[in-house]
């Protein structure tokens, strides 16, 4: 389906998504964002839906200024996966155990490692700046450094919601890792503290939805939202590659160094800021609930607990900003998911899935989602599909 353009206030609205099927409150949301003074441009992805702050699956291209809120409060959030030697036939008929294994190296929910996660211990593992990342903590705003401890024993910790671990088979049988995670609390709290102080300045007083504030290049406000910014994205990238890391390593014990080896690692943020240029003109890409999917990049869209998930590679459509959905999207709010469904609703629709299957994680049943192959067949000008991965193992906060 190509795209549509709806008519903005300044700039149109590109949907890769039927506007019919869109929430009034996610178009109004779009609108309002098309008529702020520093946009160039606006894309919607095919899972778009109503967000807090800003839609997901909105992709805001803006010049010499930025959305903290249209960032999300999950700064880095995005996804990790690699592919093993491991095939379906190397799998035990009881993947209980492999889950098990999981759950108890990486922590889930709101749990977190006892002690800090240190890589050099971590097999495998080639993180680098591992100390200067952490000196740097001392300059973030001020009204976080009381959580420096919880910020180090949350690396390498899921989360709750939609983050998850999965391993995974292809359509040829091969099995993969794949996992989606962000900055954890610290992203939120960092978030949280600049969008409100961009609410309070004075350029911000007559939007039409504060949530929109935004600060302008050249002033102090900017380059510390900026600072912090990129360091929570680099805080969740290291999150996602120090769990990885430690799931290879369950794994590797589990079948054997000679058994089980490893591809390469790919990982994408979704809810992340990116210096980018379009036409001549320099610009800051907020992408919400979008991958990045310029020409040959190697992006993940999931599905939900049960529904499989997609890697693929960027086609570089510039008039989406080189972007993709970041997966199949909500299309219930999760309260209206737990009044729809019941646990065994979850039960039918993850059946051959070794998962949770209660009430605390109904709110993610499948059926709160978009069907994954009808949002995949609404971007196949902005990516092509490299594999197709079902769920054999989900593991939820």
């Amino acid at each position: 389906m190509p795209y549509q353009e709806l008519k903005g206030e300044r700039v149109p609205i590109r949907m890769w998504a039927d506007p019919s099927t869109v929430e009034d409150q996610a178009l109004e949301q779009l609108r309002n964002v098309s008529g702020l003074p520093w946009v160039e441009g606006l894309a919607v992805m095919p899972d778009v839906h109503y967000g807090k702050g800003a839609t997901v699956g909105s992709v805001i291209a803006m010049r010499d200024a930025v959305s903290p809120a249209a960032v999300g409060v999950d700064i880095g959030c995005g996804m990790t996966a690699v592919k093993s030697t491991l095939t379906v036939e190397d799998m035990p008929d009881d993947l209980a155990g492999i889950r098990r294994r999981i759950e108890a190296t990486i922590p889930v929910g709101r749990a977190a490692h006892k002690e800090p996660v240190d890589p050099s211990g971590v097999p495998g593992l080639k993180e680098r700046g591992w100390y200067e990342f952490w000196k740097d903590f001392e300059s973030l705003h001020p009204a976080v450094q009381s959580r420096f401890g919880k910020a180090r024993v949350q690396i390498a910790s899921l989360g709750s919601g939609n983050h998850f671990w999965e391993l995974c088979a292809d359509d040829d049988g091969s099995i993969w890792i794949v996992l989606h995670s962000g900055s954890r609390n610290i992203g939120k709290e960092l978030a949280e503290r600049h969008v409100e102080v961009a609410r309070r300045l004075p350029h911000n007083q007559d939007l039409p939805d504060s949530d929109l504030a935004v600060f302008l290049a050249g002033t102090d406000q900017m380059e510390a939202y900026r600072h912090d910014l990129f360091w929570a994205q680099e805080y969740a990238r290291r999150n996602r590659a120090v769990m990885m890391a430690l799931a290879q390593n369950v794994l590797t014990r589990r079948f054997g160094e000679k058994r089980c080896k490893w591809g390469e690692v790919i990982s994408c943020h979704h809810n992340y800021v990116a210096e980018e240029t379009y036409g001549g003109v320099d610009v800051l890409v907020t992408r919400k609930g979008a991958i990045r999917a310029g020409k040959g990049d190697l992006g993940i869209i999931p599905g939900s607990m049960a529904t499989g998930t997609y890697i693929v590679r960027g086609l570089g459509n510039e008039l989406a900003f080189n972007s993709a959905s970041h997966g199949a999207g909500r299309r219930m709010s999760r309260n209206k998911a737990r009044k729809t469904f019941t646990v065994q609703d979850l039960e039918e629709q993850t059946r051959g899935v070794e998962c949770r299957k209660d009430g605390g994680v109904l709110d993610e049943i499948p059926g709160a989602y978009k069907d994954l192959e009808s949002v995949m067949e609404a971007q196949t000008d902005l990516v092509e599909v490299v594999a197709h991965l079902r769920q054999l193992i989900c593991v939820k906060g």
